[in-house]
């Protein structure tokens, strides 16, 4: 029953988030968001910086100090009109949108903002789970990787996409690279010490135990990235090697978890028994810090679990591609399908997916037909310096490519079952898609948060401490917790091992990668970081929490309690309160 109720309550959520993007489309044309002669994309690039980047500027006119300083919605929409943006946007220009379309009434604005807010969270974590983490389970099958390899590698990387692509937006961006940093160390304390503590009192009177040597093992490993990364901050630069070794210390962890595995592999084979524990853990518990990532990443309730009359399309779909079956539609079941679109298919249609449970030919000739004429468009549309004929022949390229490939596909797919030859290209073509995807979303959630905390007068370094990482992390409190609370020993292992495991991913991949891009840019320069002493405030209190936790379980023989859990709690309260107050 209480499942029911979850899946109802699940797909009223979504179909309102549907709803309001669709008024949000229709507000959008009306007031026609783009001025006259104001080119608010003309800066907006993928990969791209107009001089070496700086962590903490904001580029010709740092912090919007002229914006700032006027007084009043027409003379701000007046500088921006002729100005452009003075922060990195989206696809949008939310501060022309505010200023110059609702002056008159911010609260609309307001409104807007926060309902676009929900929709592209929504979408990044959906994106992620539905279609980047399908992908790279194949990818793992595929390529026959063991359990602990896919862990930290693939399915570790679906896990954590929202926060690496949030991350590279944050870094890439003019004048978002303080929040970049700030969303990285936020997600980290959030999950450390919240979703830590929130565990812990949840089992604190089910005397559960959590594996040492694992629990040392992944502790550790994160206190020496932090002291890597104060080392950075307290330095103030890193040149492109440096960042490229910050980087590869991801690939040192990937080897000590495989050496541990193979460890506890052999001893198992051995039938001996956990001598370095004692806490009767199997050796894959030991080993594989998030082993079950994907699903521990993912909503309680998956889509494909959720029936037909739920009106959820991931299973709509099925019926629709392989035919009618024995459970037609009714009426209810069809609205209901209908208003979940939206956001869906824009998605599905451009996204290959080979899936057994989610294979529909007729989407699979459409994404391999739209999938190219999605990626030349938006080359063409950033590449402000393109002329025009070589932005027509480029999209008419892709407009031929799509045509070929799907052409090709109708000929070869069956109607009723996924390829099952060539599924390298089927499979690397859908994680491409994803990535794109992604990245979009990223890049526009990034732009409406930085443009948000210039409006309201919060420094973009807390929005991204704050919004973006609970945002981000949010899956993570939910699904660790509800793994603790009703998995029993075997889920409270997995859900504390997952709580270390995902920030050593998230800094070093996500943080590394977004380093060394854009130390690349900046070459042979060094990359400049601003000495901000808030991060370094931050940093420490995530070192004294680590502690704590390392602290009380020693001292606890590895059970988890109210003690750790309140320390926990109250240390990221404390280190929040600061933060805020510092910047008030």
């Amino acid at each position: 029953m209480g499942t029911r109720i979850f899946e109802s309550s699940r797909n009223l959520y979504v179909i309102l988030l549907n709803i309001s993007f669709l008024g949000l489309l229709c507000v959008f044309f009306l007031i026609s968001i783009q001025p006259k002669n104001h080119h608010s994309f003309s800066n907006n690039r993928f990969l791209r910086r107009s001089s070496p980047p700086l962590i903490g500027d904001t580029g010709t006119d740092p912090g919007c100090q002229s914006l700032q300083s006027l007084d009043g919605y027409e003379a701000k929409c007046r500088h921006l009109r002729f100005h452009g943006p003075c922060v990195s946007q989206g696809y949008i220009d939310y501060m022309y949108l505010f200023y110059c379309k609702f002056g008159c009434s911010p609260w609309g604005g307001y409104a807007l903002f926060v309902l676009w807010l929900l929709v592209l969270f929504y979408l990044l974590g959906n994106t992620a789970s539905e279609y980047f983490c399908s992908s790279l389970e194949s990818l793992s099958e595929l390529l026959n990787l063991s359990p602990p390899m896919a862990g930290v590698t693939l399915l570790s990387l679906g896990n954590g996409v929202p926060d690496v692509f949030a991350s590279l937006v944050s870094f890439l961006g003019s004048g978002t690279e303080e929040m970049g940093l700030n969303t990285v160390l936020g997600g980290a304390s959030f999950v450390s010490c919240v979703v830590v503590g929130t565990i812990s009192f949840l089992v604190r009177h089910k005397g559960f135990r959590i594996n040492k040597p694992a629990f040392l093992r992944d502790v550790l490993f994160l206190l020496l990235v932090f002291l890597f990364l104060l080392v950075i901050l307290v330095n103030g630069e890193i040149n492109l090697w440096g960042a490229i070794g910050f980087c590869f210390m991801y690939v040192v962890y990937v080897i000590l978890v495989y050496i541990s595995s193979f460890h506890w592999e052999r001893v198992s084979r051995g039938g001996e028994k956990d001598a370095m524990s004692g806490d009767g853990f199997a050796h894959d518990e030991l080993c594989i810090p998030i082993l079950d990532g994907v699903e521990e990443k993912r909503d309680v309730v998956p889509w494909d679990e959720i029936g037909p009359k739920d009106g959820n399309p991931m299973t709509v779909e099925v019926e629709i591609g392989k035919g009618l079956g024995a459970n037609p539609l009714s009426f209810c079941d069809w609205s209901v399908f209908i208003l979940q679109l939206p956001l869906y298919l824009p998605r599905r249609l451009t996204i290959p997916v080979v899936s057994e449970e989610r294979w529909s030919k007729p989407y699979a000739v459409a994404s391999a037909t739209l999938s190219p004429v999605l990626l030349c468009a938006l080359w063409t549309f950033e590449d402000q310096s393109m002329p025009f004929r070589e932005a027509f022949v480029a999209c008419g390229f892709g407009v031929l490519i799509g045509i070929a490939l799907g052409v090709l596909v109708l000929f070869i797919t069956e109607a009723s079952n996924p390829p099952k030859s060539w599924l390298l290209p089927w499979l690397l073509a859908g994680f491409l898609m994803s990535i794109t995807w992604s990245y979009i979303i990223a890049q526009e959630l990034v732009g409406l948060l930085v443009s948000l905390g210039y409006i309201i007068g919060i420094s973009p370094s807390i929005l991204g401490l704050t919004v973006l990482a609970w945002g981000n992390s949010i899956g993570d409190l939910v699904t660790n917790g509800t793994m603790a609370f009703y998995g029993r020993q075997t889920g409270t292992q997995v859900a504390m091992s997952g709580c270390y495991a995902g920030p050593i991913f998230n800094l070093l991949f996500g943080m590394g990668l977004s380093l060394v891009c854009a130390s690349w840019y900046s070459y042979p320069l060094p990359l400049v970081i601003s000495r901000d002493s808030d991060l370094v405030e931050t940093l420490g209190f995530l070192m004294v929490g680590l502690l704590w936790a390392l602290v009380v379980l020693l001292r606890k023989d590895m059970k988890l309690d109210g003690l750790l859990g309140g320390g926990l709690i109250s240390l990221y309260l404390i280190s929040l309160s600061l933060r805020l107050i510092q910047t008030i």
